[in-house]
């Protein structure tokens, strides 16, 4: 199996990984209505969509920083998540 070959399976097992935790979280959110799980599925989904981006799009080396944003989005997402949660708990 080439790199190339092992980098997009490895990449179609990450989005797989990151859809069904974020279903799992969504989940949650949907019984607890908490909002912590929402961020949390809303950054794992922003996860799976950027590596599905990287499979699909297969950019070059120096072009690949553009669908890096998105995981910069999905851990914003959960920084804001977290930050969100403490500050209503005090």
């Amino acid at each position: 199996m080439s790199p190339a070959e092992l980098n997009l399976f490895l990449w179609g097992a990450l989005a797989t990984a990151g859809l069904v935790v974020s279903l799992f979280f969504f989940r949650f959110w949907r019984v607890t209505s908490e909002r912590l799980f929402l961020f949390f599925a809303l950054g794992f989904l922003t996860l799976a969509a950027n590596w599905v981006g990287l499979a699909l799009i297969h950019p070059p080396v120096e072009s690949r920083h553009y669908l890096y944003t998105l995981r910069l989005l999905a851990f914003v997402l959960i920084i804001v998540g977290i930050v969100d949660k403490n500050r209503r708990s005090a």
